[in-house]
């Protein structure tokens, strides 16, 4: 029995050594063909894991150096007789070339996967699911061990590809390429990424290089974005006549869409997809921000403008009666010249140039929501400033918190003084400001802002009757205290002659 056991180890190792002598012939051919023979002789080797592991290696070893060889001619030479043309002529290409070595790679694995289960399990059933797949089922049937030879000996094959193939796409990434390149070619690498890997298996030194890469194209994206980002803050442009959004916001936003649309085709599940809200964040926060520079400038520039015309048309309203006195600071068709409002509209009308094209589209959905909140808080700070400086031209602005400490304090002052008898709140005082008010309200149309420059139609509208809401409830909170008896108007009714339900009738709520 003993010398049989030493016959028999010696069959082995001459098997082994004949396998190892047929393996490196594998190495000679592009798609080599594995005969019956070479199949039995490795299903009898499988007996002995130490005499299988040395034919794997050799396999592994020499499968490597043929698709090396492969693979930098389909790079420089391309096929037989020329065709198909080598990969680097479309090296201008950054797209092309970077899909054709990845396609490449892929087919190449799909052959190399077949050849090695074929030579290394002849009894498995050649099939296309992944590896990855195999592995666990195979983990069920007890054959785990054959998987992880398997993975290992395609891990080996494909290692050396690694770095010829890093080198080129490293190159592509350093040369600029646009910002679309830049968000296709990441998208391109993340396919590949999670394909290979499932038919390879993740903790490989290919699926490493890809995911590497794709980190490697993500960074360069944004720091594209980044890059625009800052140029646009450094050159804030300037407010246009009409306060329609500038060139930049329209381009951003077209930029965004056809970002928008890569994402949406990425042949990856949706549960796999890279989060995008930091895409759209990048893009057009600095965009937000330079429209909030340049409003801020043109509000800067209105002020100093307004100042300069107060102080040359004062001397000429001396001899004007109170009431047109209290008009003729602005033009009626106009809100006050060194207010906030044109700014306002300005801001309003790039955030709806922003959020408008992009409310069709799902995956903005979060970042609609938050454009939102900003149209909102300048539309309320919009109607805040002008309904503000409507009372502070017919002079009631600054007499409005006499009106609303009257009510809270039950008709009489912190002092206990009737309103009545405060110089501000005199029926004198009183008088003059509602004839101004009322000629507002019930005079020229134009003399309320209609907010002509706002570019959405259904904001326009609702910024006038907000307006118009807010003059109403002011115009009731003093109707209010001056009908109070203990505020002491003699005749409150020559004061407010317009009850508030007409005054809401007749500005049209």
């Amino acid at each position: 029995m003993d010398m049989m056991a030493v016959y028999q180890e010696g069959a082995f190792e001459r098997l082994c050594r004949w396998v190892q002598a047929e393996c490196r012939k594998l190495g000679d051919s592009d798609n080599p063909e594995v005969d019956e023979l070479l199949k039995t002789a490795v299903r009898w080797l499988k007996e002995r894991p130490a005499l299988f592991k040395y034919c794997a290696e050799e396999v592994a070893n020499m499968r490597h150096n043929a698709l090396f060889r492969r693979f930098i001619s389909a790079l420089t030479r391309g096929g037989p007789g020329g065709m198909p043309r080598p990969i680097e002529v479309h090296a201008h290409d950054p797209l092309r070339y970077v899909g054709d070595m990845l396609g490449w790679l892929h087919q190449a694995l799909a052959s190399e996967r077949e050849l090695v289960l074929v030579l290394l399990d002849p009894d498995a059933l050649v099939d296309t699911v992944s590896t990855v797949n195999r592995f666990s089922k195979s983990l069920e049937n007890g054959t785990g061990k054959t998987e992880s030879d398997l993975t290992f000996v395609l891990d080996r094959i494909f290692e050396g590809v690694c770095r010829p193939f890093k080198v080129r796409v490293e190159q592509v990434l350093q040369s600029q390429p646009s910002l679309i390149i830049a968000c296709k070619l990441s998208n391109t690498l993340e396919f590949y990424s999670y394909t290979i890997s499932d038919l390879l298996g993740r903790d490989t030194v290919l699926c490493n290089t890809l995911w590497a890469l794709r980190d490697a194209a993500q960074k360069t994206f944004f720091d594209i974005l980044k890059s625009r980002g800052e140029k646009l803050l450094r050159y804030p442009p300037l407010v246009a006549v009409d306060l329609s959004p500038p060139k930049a916001v329209r381009e951003g936003v077209s930029v965004l869409l056809e970002i928008i649309e890569t994402h949406n085709s990425m042949m990856v599940p949706v549960t796999k997809k890279p989060d995008f809200d930091p895409v759209i964040s990048a893009l057009l926060d600095p965009i937000i921000q330079m429209c909030e520079q340049a409003a801020e400038a043109h509000k800067s520039k209105g002020v100093s403008h307004a100042s300069r015309r107060r102080t040359s048309s004062d001397s000429g309203q001396i001899s004007k009666s109170s009431v047109d006195a209290l008009l003729s600071n602005n033009s009626p068709a106009t809100s006050s010249k060194n207010s906030e409002t044109p700014s306002k509209i300005f801001l309003i009308n790039c955030l709806c140039a922003i959020q408008q094209p992009l409310s069709r589209h799902k995956v903005a959905a979060g970042y609609v929501k938050k454009l939102g909140a900003m149209i909102d808080n300048h539309m309320h700070s919009l109607v805040e400033k002008e309904a503000e400086a409507i009372l502070s031209r017919c002079g009631l602005s600054q007499k409005m918190h006499y009106f609303q400490k009257s009510l809270n304090e039950e008709g009489s002052t912190a002092a206990g003084t009737p309103l009545v008898e405060i110089e501000d709140t005199s029926p004198v005082s009183l008088s003059e400001c509602l004839r101004a008010f009322f000629g507002l309200i019930i005079g020229n149309e134009s003399s309320l802002p209609e907010f002509e420059q706002m570019q959405v139609p259904k904001l326009r509208s609702e910024a006038g009757i907000q307006v118009a809401r807010s003059l109403a409830e002011a115009y009731a909170l003093i109707y209010t205290a001056i009908m109070d008896p203990k505020n002491g108007y003699a005749e409150p009714q020559s004061l407010a002659r317009h009850p508030p339900d007409q005054i809401r009738i007749i500005l049209g709520l």
